[in-house]
């Protein structure tokens, strides 16, 4: 590959990256298992501490799990939002109009519940736990909007509900939930600027 068709590779994915939103109002539509099964593979390329591979990706579709999911998330953010929030996150969240109440998690077709694997009875001892798992996400989200879906990273706090409904083991710790599908007809999205790259780059 040439210098230039390197150049256009990068510029071609940087643009088509540059579309992508998060979205939290989905069409219930489904979407093809096969690309979300696809998406996570992609994920599963991320480097890792010693190669541990230190992630799990539950992908959740069933109605009454996503609808027990939903509540008990609601519940959380209820209490986040009532007392716990400072009022300086209500202020930066507020241009995307967000509150406690959580629809996309019941109406979204798939649901990925991203857990961070620690050391337990059939699982080594990982390292850079949380930085391996952050990059397998990144890859994950680029891969289904690459794919044409729409994704929404969501982190309610606290998060361990989220063993028992996906029913994972104790060393499994949550990192993400992430409705994915497509977007609703109507779907509102905010008007945010992305930094320049004259912000974010700097060269020594």
């Amino acid at each position: 590959m040439t210098a230039g068709q390197m150049v256009g590779a990068a510029r071609e994915f940087a643009d088509r990256m540059a579309t992508r939103r998060s979205i939290r109002h989905f069409s219930s539509e489904p979407v093809p298992m096969e690309v979300v099964e696809e998406a996570v593979r992609a994920a599963g390329t991320a480097p890792s501490g010693a190669n541990l591979q230190p992630w799990r990706f539950v992908v959740v579709t069933d109605v009454e799990r996503k609808r027990r999911l939903r509540e008990l998330a609601e519940a959380e953010e209820r209490e986040f939002y009532a007392r716990r929030a400072s009022p300086q996150w209500l202020e930066a969240v507020a241009p995307m109009r967000t509150d406690w109440r959580k629809p996309f998690l019941e109406v979204a077709p798939v649901v990925i519940v991203v857990f961070e694997v620690h050391h337990g009875p059939r699982t080594p001892k990982p390292y850079y736990v949380k930085e391996s798992v952050g990059i397998a996400v990144g890859l994950l989200i680029a891969a289904l909007h690459q794919a044409g879906l729409a994704t929404l990273t969501h982190t309610p706090s606290p998060m361990r509900f989220l063993n028992e409904v996906c029913e994972r083991p104790a060393e499994e710790r949550p990192y993400v939930v992430m409705p994915v599908g497509f977007p609703a007809p109507d779907a509102w999205v905010p008007d945010l600027e992305r930094k320049p790259l004259s912000e974010v780059l700097v060269r020594r």
